[in-house]
Parts: C-alpha cells; structure tokens; sequence
C-alpha cells in the first residue's frame, strides 16, 4: 500500500493500517485523526503540517522523517521510534511517549505540554525554547540535549539524566530535580525558583559539593 491507497481507505472510514511500511511517504498536509499505525514503518517519510490527534502511534518508525508542525495531540507514541527527526514547532500535548526514542532530533519549539516522555531518550536532541511545561520526564536521558530557553515548569525530572545538557535559561521552576547524579549538569544560567532540588552524593567531592550548593542558591535568588 502507498499514500495515495492509504488516504484513499481513510478517506472511507478505515483507521486500522498497522504493520504498514510507507518509507519515504508524503503525508503532509493530511488528517489522519484516530489512525492506527501501530508498528509502521514511515522512515524518512514526510508528514510536515500533518495531523496525528487520538492516534494510535505506539512503536511506529519515524527515523530521519520531516514532521514540521505536525500535531500528535493526545496520540501514543510509546516506544517510537523517532531518531533524527525535524518536529519543529510541533504538538505533542497530553501524548504518551514513553520509552520512545528521540536521539538527535530537532525539537526546536515543540509543544510538549502535559506529555509522558519517562523513560524516553532525548539524548543530543535540541529542545531549544520548546514548551515541557508539566510534561513527565521521570527516568529520561537528556545527555547532550540542547534545552535553550525550553520551559520546564512543573516537569518531573526525578531520576532524570541531565549530563553535559545545555541549560541556558532554561526554566525549571516548581519542577522536580532530584536525580541520581548532579555529575556534568550546570544550573548556574537556570531559573530553579521553587524547584525540588537534588542532592550532592557522596560520588560527589566536597568542594563540588560546596560549588554545586552555591551555584543552586544564586541560580533560586536570581
């Protein structure tokens, strides 16, 4: 089956098209609102300005696709795989991506507000002024993630990886911070008022310690 079949079934009432292989597809512009493509294979595939809402995306493969303003609005996405995309500007509002893997992928403004991304791997993603307000990041890697103005409000980042991530003026206020580990995550251009804070383990040595404390107690007066 290719695109033009695809719209042509969904066109008719069908919503069930799982296990489909559309490499290199051209969906853009399309409503495909409640579709199941469940464990479909759409990499390198072009879907920008598509809609996605209430679909059912779980495992799907998206690798390398260009998914420009897109709208994935309360879809699940759980385990997707979603490997040097470009999402800019898209929505991703109340979806489930848990455990999905986003590794290298242009985030750049995304709507990512009440999403579950625990467990997802975000690592060297750029995430800059992207919109995580309340989204669940609890066990995520963002190791190398560019978080550039991102919003974070509100987010759980419990157990979250935050290693050698970019967090100019990142806003974490009334977030949740407490992970493992505050080894190569630099707070000192971030917004943590009302944040939960992390402590220092004993991994960490006292002067670190010391370093870390001030630099969280300057980054909450500012």
């Amino acid at each position: 089956m290719d695109a033009a079949e695809l719209l042509e079934c969904y066109s008719v009432g069908d919503r069930y098209f799982s296990q489909l292989s559309l490499r290199d597809a051209n969906l853009s512009e399309v409503c495909l609102r409640d579709i199941n493509l469940s464990g479909a294979d759409l990499t390198q595939s072009t879907a920008s300005g598509a809609g996605f809402q209430d679909a059912n995306l779980q495992e799907i493969t998206l690798d390398g696709a260009m998914l420009w303003r897109a709208d994935f609005s309360r879809s699940c996405l759980v385990r997707a795989s979603l490997n040097r995309v470009n999402l800019i500007r898209a929505v991703f509002c109340d979806s489930n991506l848990r455990q999905a893997s986003l590794r290298n992928a242009d985030l750049r403004l995304v709507n990512f507000q009440n999403a579950n991304l625990s467990a997802a791997v975000l690592i060297g993603a750029d995430l800059r002024y992207a919109n995580l307000q309340g989204a669940n990041l609890e066990g995520a890697d963002l190791s190398r993630a560019d978080l550039t103005g991102a919003n974070l409000s509100e987010a759980d980042l419990c157990s979250a990886t935050l290693t050698h991530a970019v967090l100019a003026k990142t806003d974490f206020s009334n977030a949740d911070l407490r992970f493992d580990s505050l080894d190569g995550v630099d707070f000192r251009d971030s917004n943590l008022r009302g944040a939960c804070l992390p402590q220092p383990r004993v991994t960490v040595s006292a002067h670190e310690s010391v370093r870390l404390t001030r630099t969280l107690l300057a980054s909450i007066r500012e």
